[in-house]
């Protein structure tokens, strides 16, 4: 049920929304279940019908309801999809990381922990269509002709595969998620200053290790990979580090998104 009770005054439309998600979310309301006319919600939360409608267009715009005109229209939970669940997770982490300050280090930590938590499961759970995927996105890799745009891409497919090949469609889903949300940040630090090959090389390792069922190796290789990362990291904020003295002679602090 929809709690209509202890809605305040102000910022109206949006308590109603909560209250309403949070029916969602516990429930309360189920898929393709239709939500109390805007008459009903009126009344019951005591608001215009403007407010319930503003409080309906911003459950529609995160995707939670829909709404369905004709005699048995009508505002009705919504299923998401799992691109559309996807979109939302990539865009929320890139505006944790672009709003909030996040340092660099704390990005590739929580990306790399969360894919060696993946490597475990997916040495010994791994199929012979998710190595085949992997092996496929290597050659891509490997092609004299790839842009840095597809190669970013391939890349980012290669991780994503990885988080599949675990079985758990949760894993994989904020696996793949937080590879594409981090690849902009990857691309501005390390973009000019990456080796294709050395990366590729690891990707091969890392696939071989998964292919043999070795986590251990797989570990390792990722453990290379995450640490040649943070060392083109470095290479890349040294030039403002050792750049010109500013304000009262200290030089800039280190890069932070």
């Amino acid at each position: 049920m929809i709690e209509f009770s202890s809605i305040r005054k102000e910022g109206l439309s949006v308590q109603i929304a909560n209250a309403i998600r949070t029916a969602i979310i516990d429930g309360h309301l189920v898929v393709e279940e239709r939500l109390p006319s805007e008459a009903e919600l009126s009344e019951r939360f005591e608001v215009s019908r403007s407010t319930v409608r503003e409080a309906l267009k911003r459950l529609a715009a995160q995707n939670l309801i829909r709404s369905e005109r004709g005699s048995s229209g009508g505002a009705f939970v919504n299923r998401i999809t799992h691109d559309e669940a996807q979109e939302s997770l990539v865009t929320t982490l890139r505006l944790m990381i672009g709003m909030n300050n996040i340092a660099f280090e704390e990005a590739i930590e929580s990306r790399f922990t969360l894919e060696s938590a993946c490597l475990g499961l997916a040495a010994n759970r791994r199929s012979d269509d998710d190595l085949a995927d992997l092996r496929a996105e290597l050659q891509h890799q490997r092609s004299g002709s790839i842009s840095d745009e597809d190669f970013c891409a391939s890349d980012v497919a290669f991780h994503s595969i990885i988080g599949r090949s675990t079985g758990n469609p949760l894993l994989a889903f904020q696996m793949a998620g937080a590879v594409e949300a981090m690849q902009p940040l990857m691309n501005m630090l390390v973009y000019r200053l990456r080796d294709r090959q050395r990366i590729t090389d690891l990707h091969a390792a890392i696939a071989d290790a998964l292919e043999a069922k070795d986590a251990d190796a797989a570990w390792q290789h990722l453990e290379a990979l995450a640490s040649y990362t943070r060392e083109l990291a470095d290479q890349r904020r040294a030039p403002r580090l050792n750049g010109p003295k500013v304000g009262n002679g200290a030089a800039p602090e280190p890069a932070s998104v």
